[in-house]
Order: structure tokens, then C-alpha cells, then sequence
């Protein structure tokens, strides 16, 4: 049960107001660096695609206003012929391929464009060093743009994707015709949240993933360390811990694999680990200027729809925070998946009935 008399979370090991945690493990970390100085803090320089250092350029690009490029790849039918265009918002450690799976028939009975795209700093497109939480949805609006998506478009995102849909929904509603958020990534210092909700949420966390956020909101700066030093437990999604698969995962995992994705998953992070990963924690675990609690219904008409889906056993992405929010604003269509993880959308079908119920055809 919910306890709504708590209104905002103070997650562990951050829980003391006074800030005296804070100083102790600030002060503790730069001992520890000091006797560490070899190990690196300073992050090394992106090795971006198409430069003479680079790795090359193999996909389509599309060129953004401030210069970079963002790299994509389509299914479906032609863009200017489909009805609906849907953009896939990928994960953490992944890139434009790793797109949810929708089957070639149900594409062409609904007339669906798809297209996937690599995030600043994954795959081949280009590192943004000042990316913020609001810029990946002024990239998104400005590639629909350049691709001639139209006037209205669907998002989907899983996971850290997922997480950057709730920026979508907040800055560029006006644009959506839809929008469907995969276990999406919460972060435990928004605004509105009962401290039961988050703290039920980070006791799922493993030890090591509790610290790898911890550090990357307290101390951005240091992430690259962490997450690059040997002395403790790193990021488990990093080092691919099976720790944090829940069992259902592990029966769906060999979907995610396989010959198909060993021929890309050398360019997932080949830009370099900072641009890509470290960004996302940084950026995604980070000071938010709005929670997710306080969007508004982007279609008051019922001209649209949000959808969010959780799997119940997820250990990655702990489902008590998108409870919450579906609780709390009844705009959202909820779909809670009892024994599912956080790879659900690997199941037999479930690509194609995501799409379906987004578009209103379930």
C-alpha cells in the first residue's frame, strides 16, 4: 500500500537531509583518489565516426542544426507512403538496431514506418557532451523533421529510452500521436514520489547499481572513475551481470543475442564508454528541472494515448515507481506484466501487440 503522507523520496545510502553522508562519502572518495591517482578521472576524448581517428561511417545519417550527425536505420514500409510513422528510443548499452521487434506483416497491414537511431554517443552517431534531459527531444522533433515524418508521430522507448520518452511527453507533446514507455528507467530523486515508493524501488538494486547511481547524481564528475576502476563492484548491466536477470529474462535473453547482434554490437559503444554509457547514467539519474508526476494529458480529446508497460519481477528497473505514476495519472494506459522482467519485450508476439494497442488496435 502506498503511503501517501510521504511526499518525496530521499533514497538510500543519500537519506540524510543534512548532507553530512554526502561529505563523508565525498571525503572518503578523494582519500581514496589521491592514493588511486593513476586511475583515470578525466575520461578520454570520444573517437567520433567519420574523423581520421574514428570508426567509419556505415548507415544512414541525418544532419541536426547544431552540426551533428544522428544515425538511423528504417523498417517497414516507405516512409512517404506509410499511414504511421513510429520512432524506436533505444536502451542502455544498445543502439539503432535494437529496435523492438514487429513482425513484417503487421507493418504492412497497419501501414507502419519504423525507424530506430543511435542516441548521442552510441553507435554512429555523434557524441553531445552538453546533452541535457531535454535534448534528446529537440533531436527527436528535429529528425522527424529532416525525415519527413509529418506533423504527428509515435514514440516508443525501452528502458533508458523509455525513460527519455517521459522528456518527449514534456517538451514536444504537441508532435506525438502516440506514445508507449518499455520498463522504463526511473529516477529515484523526482519530485512527488512517496519515500516508500522509491526506497521499496532501490532495495531491489543490486549493492553495486545502487552506488553506480548514487555517484553519477552526487558526483557526475566521477563517473567515468567508478565506472572504470577495479576496486569495487561496477554497473551490472555493464559488466553484464546475470545477477540482475530475473528468471523470465533469462528464457527470452537468447532473443537478444545470437549471430544477428554479434554483427553490430562492436559499434554499440565503439565512440568510447563516456559519450555513451557514462552520459546516460549522468544525464538520466541527474537533477530533472520536472518529475514525470507533473505532465499534463497530451491528449485531452482522446486523439492519442500513453501506454507504459512493467514487467512485475524486473530487477533492472524496479516496477514500484511506474505503479506509482500510472496510479497517479489516469491518462496513462498501464499494462503491469505478473512474472515478467525487464526484457519482456522479447516474448513471442509482443512486439507486435505493443504496436497494436498503441495504435489503437487490440
Amino acid at each position: 500500500m502506498v503511503d501517501s503522507s510521504k511526499t518525496k523520496s530521499k533514497p538510500l545510502p543519500s537519506s540524510s537531509s543534512s548532507g553530512m553522508i554526502k561529505r563523508l562519502a565525498a571525503i572518503s572518495l578523494l582519500v581514496l583518489l589521491a592514493g588511486l591517482s593513476f586511475e583515470p578521472i578525466k575520461p578520454q576524448p570520444p573517437k567520433i565516426c567519420g574523423t581520421t581517428n574514428g570508426p567509419p561511417v556505415t548507415s544512414n545519417r541525418t544532419k541536426l542544426n547544431d552540426g551533428r550527425h544522428v544515425a538511423y536505420v528504417e523498417f517497414g514500409v516507405p516512409r512517404e507512403k506509410a499511414k504511421n510513422k513510429i520512432i524506436f528510443i533505444h536502451g542502455f548499452d544498445s543502439c539503432r538496431y535494437d529496435t523492438l521487434k514487429v513482425s513484417q506483416e503487421l507493418l504492412e497491414a497497419l501501414s507502419i514506418y519504423l525507424v530506430g537511431f543511435d542516441r548521442p554517443g552510441y553507435g554512429e552517431s555523434d557524441p553531445y557532451p552538453k546533452k541535457t534531459v531535454k535534448s534528446i527531444a529537440t533531436d527527436i522533433e528535429e529528425m522527424a523533421d529532416n525525415l519527413k515524418l509529418g506533423p504527428k508521430f509515435y514514440v516508443i522507448g525501452f528502458s533508458m529510452g523509455g525513460e527519455a520518452v517521459w522528456s518527449v511527453l514534456k517538451y514536444i507533446p504537441h508532435r506525438l500521436a502516440g506514445a508507449a514507455l518499455l520498463g522504463p528507467v526511473a529516477n529515484y530523486w523526482w519530485s512527488g514520489f512517496p519515500a516508500n515508493v522509491t526506497e521499496e524501488a532501490w532495495n531491489v538494486q543490486l549493492p553495486a547499481d545502487k552506488w553506480v547511481v548514487w555517484v553519477a547524481h552526487h558526483f557526475p564528475w566521477l563517473t567515468n572513475w567508478w565506472n572504470s576502476q577495479k576496486y569495487f563492484p561496477s554497473s551490472s548491466v555493464i559488466t553484464h551481470d546475470v545477477r540482475v536477470f530475473s528468471p523470465s529474462d533469462l528464457q527470452v535473453l537468447h532473443k537478444w543475442g545470437g549471430p544477428a547482434r554479434a554483427a553490430y554490437v562492436g559499434q554499440i559503444v565503439q565512440q568510447g564508454n563516456h559519450e555513451s554509457l557514462h552520459r546516460d547514467v549522468i544525464v538520466g539519474f541527474g537533477s530533472w528541472d520536472f518529475s514525470p508526476l507533473d505532465l499534463e494529458n497530451p491528449f485531452p480529446n482522446n486523439e492519442g494515448s500513453v501506454h507504459l508497460w512493467h514487467g512485475t519481477e524486473d530487477l533492472i528497473v524496479p516496477v514500484h515507481m511506474s505503479r506509482y505514476i500510472a496510479q497517479q495519472l489516469p491518462w496513462i494506459t498501464y499494462h503491469e506484466l505478473p512474472t515478467a522482467g525487464h526484457m519482456f519485450l522479447l516474448g513471442e508476439g509482443m512486439g507486435d501487440t505493443i504496436v497494436r494497442s498503441l495504435l489503437g488496435q487490440d
